[in-house]
C-alpha cells in the first residue's frame, strides 16, 4: 500500500477512484494503474539527477502498454528496450529513437536494421559475435553503428537466481576479463563507433552494496580504455532497484541514486540508468474476482477469476503479491489458497492469505504494475485482461480486454 492505493472507510481507493467501480464498470481481471505514482517514481530519478548530465531510459519490458510509454516520454524519458518490437512501441508513441537503447543477447539482423534506420542512441553489444555482425549489417547500409558493450562484472546482486545476470554463469554481457580486447578490437572496425559502457547485474535488488562495486569495476576498465586512447561518452549503469513487495526495505530512488553519483566521484560522463519495475511496479493492481470458495480438509481455497497466465510471477519466481479485499468486510478472516482456473497445480496467486471474503467479492493484487500485463499470455485459451489508467477522478481504458475470437483470428483449419 502507498499514498496512490488505500483504504477510505473501508473501500480500497486509487487516487480518487474506488476500485469497485472500476471492477464493476471493466470487469475482471483488469489491472489499474495511477498516472500520479507513475509520474511521481519518474519524478524522484530526474531530481536525483538534476545538474548532471544524464538520461533516464525506461526499461519497457516491465510495463510496455502504449500509454504508460507516452506518460514517460512526456516527462523527458529514453527507452531501454530488448526487441524490435520494443522499440516499434517507443516510436509509435512519439518517443525518440535518440534516447534508446538497445539492450538483449539474441537481437537479429531484422532488429539491427531497424535500429540503424531509426537512429537509436546506442547497442549494448553483448557478444563478440554480436559485435561482428552488426559491423556488417551497419556497413551494407552504409551507416556506423553506436555501440557499448554490455560488460559483465561477475557481482552478485543477491536476488532471484532468474533475474540475476551479472554472475559470470550469466547468458548476459560480456566476460570482464574480455572487454579490454573487445573494445579495442571494436575500435578498429569501419562501421562501429564506441560511445559507452553497460552494466547490467539483475533485477529486484534491495541494497546498495551491489551496485556500487559493480560500477567500481566498470571504472577500472574505464580507465584503462582511456590510456589506451578510447574515450567513453556515456557510462550506462542499468536499472535494478527494487520495491517493496511485502517487508523488503529496499533503498529509496535519491539514496540509491546518491550512492551511484558517490561512487563515479565527478567524472564527466553522461549517466544513463535504466530503471523499470521501481517506475512501475507500485502503480498498479490487479483486480479479480471470488467465482468460489472452495473448503478443504487441509486447505481452503478461493478459486479467482485471474490465474497465472494473468499474472506469472508467483508460479515463475513463487514471488509474493499482497492481496486486498476492496471492500473490507467485518465478518471474521478465514486463511485462503488463492488460486486460478488455469488446469495446472502451479496456478497460484497466494498462499495462505487471511482474508475475509465471499463469493462474488473483488480482490486487488498489490505491486502488478511490473511484469504482470507484459509477461501475461494466453495459456487455456484466455484472453488477456484490460488495462485502465487513473488520473484523479477519471478513467480510461489502455487495452481493451481481449475476445477469444481474437485468439484464433490468425489460424488455418486444416484441410
Amino acid at each position: 500500500m502507498n499514498e496512490y492505493f488505500n483504504y477510505q472507510q473501508d473501500k480500497l481507493f486509487v487516487e480518487n477512484m474506488a476500485l469497485a467501480d472500476i471492477a464493476e464498470r471493466f470487469g475482471t481481471p483488469t489491472y489499474v494503474y495511477s498516472r500520479a505514482a507513475l509520474t511521481d517514481a519518474y519524478q524522484q530519478y530526474a531530481n536525483a539527477l538534476k545538474g548532471r548530465d544524464h538520461l533516464i531510459c525506461y526499461a519497457v519490458k516491465a510495463n510496455p502498454n502504449l500509454s504508460i510509454l507516452r506518460l514517460f516520454a512526456g516527462l523527458g524519458a529514453g527507452f531501454d528496450i530488448v526487441s524490435g518490437g520494443e522499440l516499434q512501441r517507443v516510436l509509435a508513441v512519439g518517443g525518440a529513437a535518440n534516447k534508446v537503447v538497445f539492450s538483449g543477447v539474441g537481437k537479429s539482423e531484422a532488429e539491427m536494421r531497424l535500429a540503424l534506420a531509426a537512429g537509436i542512441l546506442c547497442f549494448n553489444v553483448e557478444s563478440e559475435a554480436e559485435l561482428l555482425r552488426l559491423n556488417e549489417v551497419a556497413g551494407s547500409m552504409g551507416k556506423v553503428a553506436p555501440i557499448s558493450f554490455r560488460v559483465n562484472p561477475n557481482v552478485d546482486a543477491k536476488t532471484h537466481p532468474y533475474i540475476a545476470t551479472g554472475l559470470k554463469q550469466s547468458k548476459f554481457g560480456v566476460a570482464y576479463t574480455d572487454a579490454l580486447a573487445l573494445y579495442r578490437k571494436a575500435s578498429k572496425m569501419p562501421n562501429l563507433h564506441i560511445t559507452g559502457m553497460d552494466c547490467h547485474i539483475g533485477s529486484q535488488l534491495t541494497e546498495s552494496s551491489p551496485f556500487i562495486a559493480a560500477t567500481e569495476k566498470v571504472l577500472q576498465l574505464v580507465d584503462t580504455l582511456a590510456k589506451d586512447g578510447i574515450k567513453l561518452e556515456h557510462l550506462d549503469l542499468g536499472g535494478g532497484l527494487g520495491i517493496r513487495y511485502k517487508d523488503e526495505n529496499p533503498p529509496s530512488i535519491a539514496e540509491y541514486i546518491n550512492a551511484l553519483l558517490t561512487a563515479l566521484n565527478g567524472r564527466v560522463e553522461k549517466l544513463i540508468v535504466e530503471p523499470g519495475r521501481v517506475l512501475v511496479g507500485n502503480a498498479g493492481v490487479l483486480l479479480t474476482g471470488v467465482e468460489y470458495l472452495k473448503p478443504g480438509e487441509e486447505k481452503h481455497f478461493a478459486i479467482v477469476d485471474a490465474a497465472m497466465n494473468d499474472l506469472m510471477r508467483p508460479a515463475l519466481y513463487d514471488a509474493y503479491h499482497s492481496i486486498q479485499p476492496i471492500r473490507r468486510r467485518a465478518t471474521p478472516a478465514s486463511l485462503y489458497e488463492v488460486v486460478g482456473p488455469v488446469c495446472e497445480s502451479g496456478d497460484f496467486l497466494g498462499h495462505a492469505r487471511e482474508l475475509s471474503i465471499e463469493q462474488g467479492d473483488f480482490l486487488a493484487l498489490m505491486s502488478a504494475g511490473a511484469y504482470g500485463m507484459s509477461m501475461s499470455s494466453n495459456y487455456n485459451t484466455r484472453p488477456r485482461a484490460a488495462e485502465v489508467m487513473v488520473d484523479k477522478d477519471k478513467v480510461a481504458l489502455i487495452r481493451e480486454r481481449e475476445k477469444v475470437e481474437d485468439l484464433f483470428a490468425g489460424e488455418k483449419k486444416y484441410l
